[in-house]
């Protein structure tokens, strides 16, 4: 097994410290009084500023090092946090990710522009002493050399040297720094029989005089400075003692280790007027890093489980080696092979079903994304909207959370942006000014229903009419149901913005949500009433590696219908089957239900079954009926993928391999749907 990659493990940690900054941050914007709030944004760039020197991340220390310095000040009460700190460290975050995915290269004036709205944010007032727009120094009272030098205080815990520190360490790198003076505190030490070696009881003092500033003694705790007590005073000129001459100049044993902010180049200065362009320009640049390795956070009693169900085949396995070793004899030995045969189906299915689950996350860790982007959209709008989730414990499959991501970022803008109004324009509704747009997820089946709500205008009808009937999409007074019209926004190149913004209005995004979704199997259905808002529902299957099916035979061939649409399966009589010719319906519990024949719809060529059975499938709230021969039973399924040359068969879902090596289809029981609900539709119109 090979080591993992330590540089890929800091990048994936510093994604997961960022994003925990990053939702402190959000909440802090809600109460920016919160002490605890603003003491866990500060721990976090603490950590991020001392990992990222760590692993070798310089220009990303250094930048971090002005947003702490920021923080800390903020911490001790000498600023308050307001809205617009907020907001730029916000934008800081992006700048750290951008540091932490690549190299930092092309990414010094962005780092400037942005360290240049940290000190206004800071105000100017305070210009003196918050953090400077250069990483060439740190130009604040509380990073500025003292007069004549500091006076450090300092102890330690208990267990540092079990944990790894070195005091001594420490202090040679205090005399790195300049002329000190070490005198040590013992009033902590314990009596010889209590004595613990293994353990550090002394505290000490250091008058460090030089140029060394505070943020260069702070970086030298750096990694233990919130277990242990620190105090530094700056010592007057007036208040020299006579030991500073007395003391020998001690020469620093320690490599250099500077200040962090010194490891990063000096950012070149920015003209007025390019903030705009040096964020487009981060945005834009083409970094190459080495991609993070994807990992999945597992709960150890499922890992439990897992190690359950593999001992348990482990056991199975042996008995069968020991049966191919005494071979088969008589009943006793078939009743033994049969007994292991059902014992490996039996772990087979629990092994499915456990990874399964291990590879399960909450839906929580999808909509934690969009708060910052509702936060951006309320500042770039001027709009007030809150943002409010429901049912994040829901789970889904992985790779169907990683692909739902940009989907859900176009149909969250366009409630923001085209949805809700102005609150003026609330106001004047009778509305409340903050408007609302609510997440939600349930799992229903085998599928898992996200809904993005908003309760803005709604979509106006008639400007997508209107729009739909300019582009030719549909032909002038042509008669179309509600929901088709409403599906129109879904057509590349659609859109019914008044002008064009950069948050939208050029009629893409909508058809990307659409193709993705439909990639995943899935579907959307859209409703809105004027005046009152819309909601989008995506319904996505809850997993896209494995699934129940239930195996069907039409003519010769085999094929899937996926078990979580089955609702029921019935008899379709001979005779029925003559009084449904030209009409395929049946009457179930009293509802007329569509049905489709799979033998026509596939052209097999063969005759029908005298025995024909009726597959009733639902999704949508919408119910039809496939018409098989045979209905061979439940079968466990692992879904591949078609070849290109079929991907663009709507009527199927992907493929897989039958138990004696045959290949039988999935059927897409969405298309299925769809092309029952037309057939009915046409037949209904025709009388």
């Amino acid at each position: 097994m090979s080591a993992q990659d330590p540089i890929a493990a800091f990048r994936v940690e510093a994604g997961e410290l960022l994003g925990d900054i990053e939702q402190a941050l959000l909440d802090l914007s809600h109460d920016l009084t919160n002490r605890d709030l603003v003491d866990s944004v500060f721990r976090g760039l603490h950590t991020l500023k001392g990992s990222g020197a760590m692993f070798g991340f310089d220009a990303l220390a250094g930048f971090t090092h002005h947003c702490e310095t920021a923080f800390d000040r903020v911490r001790k009460g000498q600023v308050p946090a307001t809205e617009e700190l907020v907001a730029v460290i916000l934008s800081a975050m992006d700048h750290m990710q951008a540091l932490v995915d690549g190299d930092g290269a092309g990414l010094e004036a962005v780092g400037d522009e942005i360290l240049d709205r940290l000190h206004q944010a800071i105000g100017a007032a305070d210009a003196s002493v918050a953090v400077e727009p250069t990483a060439a120094s740190v130009a604040a009272p509380l990073s500025a050399p003292a007069a004549s030098g500091w006076r450090i205080t300092f102890r330690l815990p208990t267990d540092c040297m079990t944990n790894g520190t070195n005091p001594l360490m420490l202090l040679d790198e205090l005399r790195s720094l300049g002329d000190a003076k070490v005198t040590a505190q013992t009033d902590q030490i314990p009596s010889l029989d209590e004595l613990d070696a293994s353990q550090c009881h002394l505290g000490w003092q250091v008058e460090l005089r030089g140029d060394a500033s505070r943020a260069d003694i702070e970086d030298v705790f750096i990694f233990v400075m919130d277990d242990m007590t620190l105090d530094i005073v700056p010592i007057e000129a007036d208040d020299a003692d006579e030991t500073q001459a007395e003391a020998a100049p001690t020469t620093a044993l320690a490599a250099d280790t500077g200040s962090v902010a010194s490891t990063q180049a000096t950012p070149a200065a920015i003209e007025p007027g390019t903030g705009d362009a040096a964020r487009d320009a981060a945005r834009n640049a083409k970094v190459a890093p080495a991609k993070a390795q994807e990992s999945v956070r597992v709960p150890a009693e499922r890992l439990d489980v897992l190690m359950d169900r593999v001992g348990e085949l482990v056991i199975v396995q042996s008995r069968l080696a020991q049966l191919s070793n005494q071979g088969v004899r008589g009943p006793a030995g078939e009743l033994a092979l049969r007994s292991v045969a059902e014992d490996i189906e039996r772990l087979a299915s629990e092994l499915r079903d456990t990874m399964m689950v291990l590879r399960m996350v909450p839906v929580a860790s999808l909509f934690g994304r969009f708060r910052r982007l509702v936060h951006d959209l309320a500042r770039e709008t001027g709009k007030t909207i809150e943002l409010s989730t429901h049912g994040e414990t829901t789970e889904v499959d992985k790779t169907v959370i990683e692909r739902l991501a940009d989907p859900m970022v176009h149909l969250i803008r366009n409630a923001c942006d085209h949805g809700l109004e102005t609150p003026e324009e609330r106001v004047a509704a009778g509305k409340p000014e903050a408007g609302h747009v609510t997440l939600s997820a349930h799992q229903a089946g085998g599928e898992v229903l996200i809904t993005i709500r908003d309760d803005g205008r709604g979509i106006n009808r008639e400007r997508v009419r209107a729009k739909a009937e300019a582009q030719g999409l549909i032909e002038p007074g042509a008669q179309i149901s509600d929901s088709e019209l409403l599906q129109m926004i879904f057509h590349p190149g659609f859109s019914t913005a008044a002008q064009v913004t950069n948050l939208s209005g050029r009629g893409v995004g909508m058809d990307v949500v659409k193709r993705t979704i439909e990639s995943l199997r899935g579907t959307i259905d859209i409703t809105s009433n004027p005046g009152d808002g819309s909601t989008v529902v995506l319904r996505i299957p809850l997993t896209l590696a494995i699934i129940e099916g239930l195996l069907v035979r039409v003519g010769e061939g085999c094929y899937v219908i996926p078990l979580a649409v089955v609702e029921e399966c019935i008899e379709l009589s001979l005779e029925e089957d003559m009084r449904s010719r030209g009409r395929s319906f049946i009457t179930l519990r009293d509802r007329l239900v569509p049905f489709i024949r799979l033998r026509e719809m596939f052209a097999t060529g063969t005759k029908p079954d005298p025995h024909q059975k009726i597959v009733v499938i639902t999704t949508g709230g919408e119910r039809v009926g496939l018409v098989v021969d045979q209905i061979i039973g439940s079968h466990q399924t692992v879904i591949k993928s078609m070849s290109p040359l079929h991907r663009d068969v709507a009527t199927f879902a992907g493929a897989t391999i039958l138990g004696d090596g045959s290949v039988a289809l999935i059927l897409d029981a969405v298309q299925l749907v769809a092309f029952g609900q037309e057939q009915e539709e046409r037949l209904r119109a025709a009388g």
